[in-house]
């Protein structure tokens, strides 16, 4: 018999296979002491064992590219984080073997965090899994991860671990749906950059049996158990549906009667523009650059290599638009060498700008190499800080710009509520903004993007959010400057055309979404994007704002 349960959906599609569930498995290794003469060996031990899977996970980003690429260096980052180690070195200090200090360590740092509520406490899924995969190594055992299956199918998790994500299969992984995670979740980002559907949030999703036949709505978040045939080739004639108007769109993103909106791509390295060129990207409209400094957490990397990498990305879009970011570390992305080891609370301490107006020296050698690197080429270079607050941090960012002679435009990231709140201010200092909407929904609400309960405060049609964006954008076309939305937000073509009604004057997002956002404005004039976006505001509920918009751009 034929149900319906109904989760978030976060990547466009459908998928109609049987479940198979992600293998699970507690790697809890003995506790048994080790005598004191072994100190030294499990010391090391310990310390290759994390070398090693911070290798691997770079390695894997280094294959997967695009989203992926900058969520599994963050967890690279996260397996070298040099509190966890002391602690387990002091561990194996007084007697713990390499793989017990190790377990026991991450077991005492997540229920520190959960108890005090802060900001890595919902990243149960990657702080797990960096557990899991330097235990795994140290026991010499595999790491439990994707079934082998001879057919495709759905595959079901509690959530879903960066590492074996990034890496999936589309050919067999038709699509899956997870229990935890929300709209900005690594689950959510990674399914969109591989454009497989998936939906996440909802209750009871392990206890689908194995071999059951689901179909998955991406878009809607609705999962159709045992569909009648009916249902499936409703399901299939709207996908196509969808595929032939993908098909039909190209050229630059604008609405249907004119009005410009270009369509950019968020990448994380030299290895995702191939993707963005390919998808029609009329740019870069977020250049994440914390992938070069991953390769020793103990020092930045040379000017030298970095005017290599941002050379590559520059040369691919001749006459185009890149926008760049500065090094964005602290929080769930901590470097030994730049952000604080003891602070309380990561996500509320010293990341970001901030970071760097501490370390001026790492600043001025990537702005500089940034300069080098746009030398001789006719893009259109711009370059904006993380984390802004107010005009003091906007300020000090356009000296250092100036100092290091960079002939490019500057900008802030509004990602903080106060950003969004003196955004005039802010642009008396600089020359654009572009809108984070992942962590300024997070700091706007309380709600730490992954934490699956908390999923509908990080929903980006929140009406309180599409409030802030507004004010910003607003406040850039009254300076005569732009605003973009590089956060997922703009990865969602009906609401692409309610952040364009906001007055939002460019969209950045994964490669694989563009071609959804580009069908779907094209479909609608200036106007009615305006008129959507005016009743999404007049609500009160995420629901309420998607269901409103959406009306207003069906005529209804």
């Amino acid at each position: 018999m034929e149900t319906t349960l109904r989760g978030v959906g976060v990547s466009h599609g459908v998928a109609i296979g049987e479940v198979r569930h992600m293998g699970t498995a507690v790697l809890e290794p003995p506790a048994k002491q080790n005598p004191a003469q072994d100190t030294e060996r499990e010391q090391g031990r310990a310390h290759q064992a994390v070398k090693a899977v911070s290798a691997d996970l770079i390695a894997r980003g280094n294959l997967a590219g695009g989203e992926a690429q900058a969520v599994l260096e963050a967890q690279a980052m996260m397996a070298q984080d040099p509190e966890l180690m002391a602690d387990v070195e002091r561990r194996i200090a007084v007697g713990s073997t390499a793989e017990r200090a190790v377990y026991d360590a991450f077991a005492s740092y997540r229920a520190l965090l959960a108890g005090a509520g802060e900001y890595l406490a919902g990243r149960v899924a990657d702080l797990d899994d960096v557990r899991n995969r330097i235990v795994a190594r140290l026991l010499g055992v595999p790491m439990p991860g994707v079934p082998d299956s001879d057919e495709p199918f759905v595959l079901i998790a509690r959530d879903l671990a960066p590492a074996d994500t990034a890496l999936l299969d589309p050919t067999l992984v038709l699509g899956f749906v997870t229990e935890e995670g929300g709209p900005t979740s690594h689950s959510a980002i990674l399914a969109r950059a591989l454009g497989v559907p998936a939906v996440v949030a909802l209750p009871g999703a392990g206890e689908l049996a194995e071999g059951t036949l689901i179909a998955v709505d991406g878009s809607s978040g609705e999962i159709f158990v045992e569909p009648s045939a009916e249902k499936r080739s409703a399901l299939e004639r709207v996908a196509a549906e969808r595929k032939a108007a993908l098909t039909a769109s190209s050229g630059p993103g604008t609405t249907s009667d004119g009005h410009k909106v270009p369509l950019l791509a968020n990448i994380g390295g030299p290895a995702d523009v191939p993707a963005a060129v390919e998808a029609g990207a009329e740019g870069v409209g977020l250049f994440r650059t914390e992938f070069l400094f991953l390769d020793d957490s103990e020092r930045a990397p040379s000017e030298e290599k970095q005017v290599e990498a941002y050379r590559q990305v520059l040369t691919a879009f001749p006459e185009g638009r890149v926008v760049v970011r500065v090094l964005d570390a602290g929080a769930d992305k901590p470097l030994q060498f730049l952000t604080p080891a003891d602070e309380p609370n990561p996500a509320l301490g010293v990341r970001g700008l901030r970071s760097l107006l501490d370390h001026p020296e790492v600043l001025q050698t990537q702005l500089t190499a940034l300069a080098r690197a746009a030398e001789g080429l006719p893009v259109h270079l711009e370059v904006m800080a993380p984390m802004v607050a107010d005009r003091i941090d906007a300020r000090a960012f356009a000296e250092a710009c100036r100092a290091a002679g960079l002939r490019a435009k500057y900008g802030a990231m509004v990602e903080i509520p106060s950003a969004a709140l003196r955004a005039r201010s802010i642009l008396r200092e600089v020359e654009f903004l572009s809108l984070g909407t992942n962590d300024l929904a997070q700091y706007t609400f309380a709600a730490d993007r992954q934490v699956g309960a908390v999923s509908r405060l990080q929903d980006p049609w929140q009406p309180a959010l599409l409030d802030l964006v507004a004010i910003a954008a607003e406040a850039a076309k009254a300076e005569g400057k732009s605003c973009g939305v590089c956060g997922e937000a703009a990865s969602d073509p009906l609401l692409a055309c309610v952040l364009t009604g906001l007055g939002v004057t460019s969209l950045s997002m994964s490669a694989t979404a563009i071609p959804y956002v580009r069908a779907a404005l094209a479909t609608y004039t200036l106007a009615q994007c305006e008129r959507a976006a005016a009743a999404a505001r007049a609500t009160d509920t995420a629901d309420e704002a998607r269901t409103a918009a959406q009306a207003v751009l069906s005529g209804e």
